[in-house]
């Protein structure tokens, strides 16, 4: 299979590269093919502009959808744009690796997400119309293919359990699992979690790698989030809110799970 890991840390050496270096190996050594966009390293320019339509017109007000549009279309994208989505075409699962500072992703990953995922590419795909509002949320351009998210953060797993200061992290994540990788398609597999990462010891680590090689040995074995699909029927068109009848007492981002 074959495995694209876009990672997002400014320093090789730190927890995160010995980790993303780990994970390379591992998946090697079991007959994958890897490739690495290291956004860092590569200086991945964050900011989705004009400069990323090759035919923009000097003067003219530019469009981010609009333009984004043209551009994918008319194969006039910015080159480092269209690598970076050669590589999802390629992949079989995709693997975003980051710290969670300020509660999300680095900007430089979320910038990786604007410029990447083009209109025509990830999103404004499929039918849109007052009956169908275009293929996304299980469908798309990258239906069929895994995800999943490596996450370090300092704070405590407490921390982010359900009762937890900073929030449940399923809730924290579920932007990026569910609008950002099953919006295109994905099948988004549990995170793999690194919490404390200040105390991290030889043997901590060396239990962390391999509890993060078991979950790479069976990347393509282990059940996704049970994500509800937009157009499976669960949702009323055009509101787009779920029928009524399933999960009655929920609401919130736990509706939109499966309870079956």
């Amino acid at each position: 299979m074959n495995v694209l890991i876009v990672f997002a840390h400014p320093e090789p050496r730190s927890l995160n590269g010995a980790l993303k270096d780990f994970a390379v190996q591992r998946l090697e050594a079991a007959g994958h093919q890897v490739q690495v966009s290291d956004l860092y390293a590569m200086g991945w320019k964050a900011t989705l502009d004009a400069d990323d339509h090759l035919d923009y017109q000097p003067g003219m007000p530019f469009s981010p959808s609009g333009d984004s549009k043209q551009a994918f279309a008319n194969g006039r994208q910015s080159d480092d744009i269209s690598r970076e989505q050669d590589k999802l075409c390629w992949a079989d699962a995709l693997i975003l690796q980051f710290p969670m500072w300020w509660f999300t992703m680095p900007a430089i990953l979320k910038g990786w997400v604007e410029r990447v995922y083009a209109y025509g590419f990830a999103y404004g795909v499929g039918e849109h119309s007052d009956n169908r509002w275009g293929s996304r949320y299980g469908e798309g351009n990258l239906a069929g293919k895994r995800a999943m998210l490596i996450v370090t953060t300092g704070g405590w797993d407490s921390h982010y359990s359900p009762r937890g200061i900073n929030g449940p992290i399923d809730e924290l994540l579920f932007p990026i699992q569910h609008g950002i990788l099953h919006y295109p398609g994905f099948d988004v597999l549990p995170p793999f979690l690194v919490y404390r990462t200040s105390r991290m010891d030889e043997p901590r680590f060396a239990a962390v790698r391999e509890e993060l090689g078991q979950r790479l040995d069976t990347l393509w074995q282990t059940p996704p989030i049970p994500y509800r699909k937009q157009n499976a029927g669960e949702y009323e068109i055009p509101a787009l809110t779920l029928r009524s009848d399933l999960a009655p007492s929920l609401s919130g981002f736990a509706a939109h799970l499966s309870q079956d």
